[in-house]
C-alpha cells in the first residue's frame, strides 16, 4: 500500500492511498460473493453464477463500487494510523473519492479534517481581575436575616388599617366600561402589600382600609400588558377585604440559634456563617479566575477551528440536552415545540459554547505538550480512589472494571487540569474592592 499526504487549507489533509494487485483481487471476490445472489442468468440457479460469467454478461466494472468500498473500509483506517493523522471530524459524503479502479489497482483520495495548528502566546502570569475575597459583617447579617424570614409566623389581625408588607386575603371582580373583562375575578385571594405583583397602584388603594371594608380601586393597565384588550385600559375593581396578617420576625438572639442550627450563641452561628460564605466565594473566584485566564490564554493564541470540528461539538451538545430533557421525560422534538425553535435555530445556540470548549482544551492540550506535563503514580491513584467512592465501589473491583483506553482518558484529564493549575498559580490576581 502506497500512501501520500498532501496538506491542504483550513486544517484539513488529503490521503492519497493505492493498494496493490492482490488487496483488489480479495475486494473483487469479496464483492462478488456478496453480490452474486442478486443476479439471474439463464442456465445458472440464483447464488451460483460464476464470476467471469457475471462480468461478461454486465460488465467487469459490475463489481467494482462495491470492492473499493471493501477496499476504503479495510485500508483508510491503517492509512490514518501510519501517517500519525489526529481526525478531529467524521468523514462525510464527498470526502472520499475513487480515482482509480480497476483490476490491477484501486486509488482513492480522503479528504481529512485535523487538529489545528495552535501557536500559543502569553499564557503565564496573566493579568486577572478578581473581588477580595472579605466578608463583611453586612453579609452576614444578611444571611440571618434571610433564614428569620423563613421562620417568621404569620398573625392574624383584626383590629387596625392595612400597612405595607401587611398580607390580606380578598375577594375581587374587575369591570373595564362597566363590563366584567374574562379571568378579571378571583376569590380568598392572597396579596402582599408592596409587592408590585398587581397592575400598578392597585395594592396602593387598599393602605389605610380594614377587614370587612368593600373598596372600589382604579387603575389603569400598562401599555405593555400581557392580554391585547386590556393594554392601556382604564378598569375599577370592586374589592372586598376578608383577613389581614402581618409578618412577626423571630428576635435574633441565642434562642433563635438553637431553633435553626447546631450552635448555641449567636456569636458562634455568626462565625460559622462567615466561614461558609468565605468557602463560597472561594470557591467562585477561583471559578472566576479559572475562566478568565482561559479566555486571555485563548485570546494571546493564535489559531482556526475547522467549522466541521465545531459543527460536531454543537451535535454532542444538543445530544447532552436532549439526554437531560429525556430524564425529565421530554424528549428533543417536544421540546422544540414547546418552545416554538426550530432545530437549526436551537443548534446555532451551542455554538458560542461549542467554540469555547474546543478553544479551551486544545489551548490545554498544547500546554501539556509545551510543559511537558506528567502524572505521577501517587495523584493517579488518588484519582483512581476519588472515582471508586464516586461510583459507590471498592478501589479493586473499581480497577477491575477500568480498561486501558479509560486509565488513559483519565491520565489526559489530570494532565488537562495540572495545565489549568499553572496558569491559575501563575496568574497576577488584581483585587477589586467588594462592593458589599
Amino acid at each position: 500500500m502506497k500512501i501520500s499526504l498532501e496538506k491542504l487549507e483550513n486544517s484539513k489533509i488529503c490521503l492519497t492511498v493505492e493498494v496493490e494487485k492482490d488487496v483488489v483481487d480479495r475486494a473483487l471476490n469479496k464483492a462478488y460473493s456478496e453480490m452474486k445472489g442478486k443476479f439471474n442468468v439463464p442456465g445458472f440457479r440464483k447464488g451460483k453464477v460464476p464470476r467471469n460469467m457475471i462480468e461478461k454478461m454486465y460488465g467487469a466494472q459490475v463489481f467494482y463500487d462495491d470492492a473499493a468500498n471493501n477496499i476504503i473500509n479495510g485500508t483508510l483506517d491503517n492509512a490514518i494510523k501510519e501517517n500519525n493523522v489526529e481526525v478531529v471530524a467524521r468523514l462525510k459524503y464527498g470526502d472520499i473519492q475513487v480515482v482509480e479502479m480497476n483490476t490491477e489497482k484501486c486509488i482513492y483520495k480522503a479528504t481529512i479534517t485535523v487538529r489545528p495548528q495552535i501557536i500559543l502566546g502569553e499564557y503565564k502570569n496573566l493579568e486577572i481581575e478578581a473581588e477580595k475575597l472579605d466578608v463583611t459583617d453586612e453579609e452576614v447579617n444578611e444571611y440571618i436575616e434571610q433564614e428569620a424570614a423563613k421562620n417568621a409566623r404569620e398573625i392574624k389581625v383584626e383590629d387596625r388599617e392595612i400597612r405595607p408588607q401587611d398580607i390580606v386575603t380578598i375577594d375581587f371582580e374587575g369591570f373595564v366600561d362597566g363590563e366584567a373583562f374574562e379571568n378579571g375575578s378571583a376569590e380568598n385571594h392572597r396579596l402582599v402589600i408592596g409587592s408590585k405583583s398587581f397592575i400598578p397602584g392597585f395594592e396602593d388603594q387598599l393602605i389605610g382600609k380594614n377587614v370587612g371594608d368593600e373598596v372600589e380601586v382604579n387603575v389603569t393597565f400598562p401599555e405593555d400588558y400581557h392580554a391585547e384588550d386590556l393594554k392601556g385600559k382604564d378598569a375599577m375593581f370592586k374589592v372586598k377585604i376578608k383577613d389581614l396578617y402581618y409578618t412577626e420576625l423571630p428576635e435574633i438572639n441565642d434562642d433563635f440559634v438553637a431553633d435553626v442550627s447546631e450552635f448555641d450563641t449567636l456569636d458562634e452561628y455568626k462565625e460559622d456563617i462567615k466561614k461558609n460564605i468565605a468557602e463560597t466565594k472561594a470557591s467562585n473566584r477561583k471559578n472566576e479566575i479559572t475562566n478568565k485566564v482561559m479566555q486571555k490564554a485563548a485570546e494571546n493564541a493564535t489559531f482556526e477551528l475547522p467549522v466541521e470540528m465545531v459543527d460536531e461539538e454543537i451535535e454532542r451538545n444538543v445530544e447532552q440536552f436532549a439526554q437531560n430533557m429525556q430524564k425529565q421525560g421530554i424528549n428533543l422534538d417536544q421540546y422544540l415545540e414547546y418552545t416554538d425553535i426550530d432545530r437549526d435555530k436551537f443548534k446555532e445556540n451551542f455554538r458560542e459554547q461549542a467554540v469555547t470548549q474546543l478553544s479551551n482544551t486544545l489551548i490545554l492540550e498544547e500546554i501539556v505538550k509545551q510543559e511537558n506535563l506528567e502524572i505521577n503514580d501517587e495523584d493517579f491513584e488518588k484519582e483512581l480512589e476519588r472515582r471508586a467512592v464516586q461510583y459507590r465501589m471498592e478501589i479493586d473491583q473499581f480497577k477491575e472494571k477500568i480498561n486501558d483506553n479509560y486509565k488513559e482518558s483519565i491520565k489526559n484529564d489530570l494532565k488537562m487540569q495540572k495545565a489549568i493549575d499553572l496558569l491559575v498559580e501563575t496568574a497576577k490576581i488584581i483585587e477589586n474592592e467588594n462592593e458589599n
